[in-house]
């Protein structure tokens, strides 16, 4: 007899779509900061035409980024699922191509929380899944959900607490 294994249903905090933009943005700048020195190195340095064309493209291409990552950061968090069961940590995501993953909590061997200073900002976690061959994470969780989740997801996988 086959049984059904359900999709997730639980669903990120909102403010995920921030801190996703927020960190776009930041990449944006430091790569247009780079494209700029470039652009000026070709002027002082005369380099071929032809790359001056190419800085301009990578230009063009960067001021149009932050209307992708918008589009992207509102995709991921429609698309974004997970749950957890005595079995499995089943796992939706993506923006474009849409994966699912089913983690037997059998092959769970920890699980951290973390937080970088973009994170903090917005009071949100990370919550990363190590198994013997990858790392499985669920950005943008609350800290009573991150917490929680990291909780039941230990006793699941019956991990002990180091000292």
């Amino acid at each position: 007899m086959e049984t059904m294994i359900s999709s997730p249903k639980r669903k990120l905090s909102k403010d995920a779509v921030k801190v996703w933009i927020m960190k776009d943005f930041i990449t944006d700048i430091i790569g247009l900061i780079v494209l700029a020195v470039l652009f000026f190195l070709d002027y002082l340095f005369t380099w071929p035409y032809w790359i001056e064309w190419i800085i301009i493209g990578f230009i063009i291409l960067s001021l149009l980024s932050p209307v992708w990552s918008i589009i992207r950061s509102n995709l991921l968090y429609k698309n974004w699922r997970y749950d957890i069961d005595e079995e499995f940590l089943k796992l939706r995501f993506g923006s474009l191509i849409e994966e699912h993953q089913l983690v037997p909590m059998t092959k769970v061997q920890s699980v951290t929380t973390s937080q970088g200073p973009l994170y903090r900002r917005y009071g949100l976690y990370i919550l990363k899944i190590e198994t013997m061959g990858s790392i499985h994470t669920i950005p943008g969780l609350s800290k009573q959900v991150a917490f929680d989740l990291r909780n039941t997801i230990a006793h699941y996988a019956k991990i002990k607490e180091v000292e």
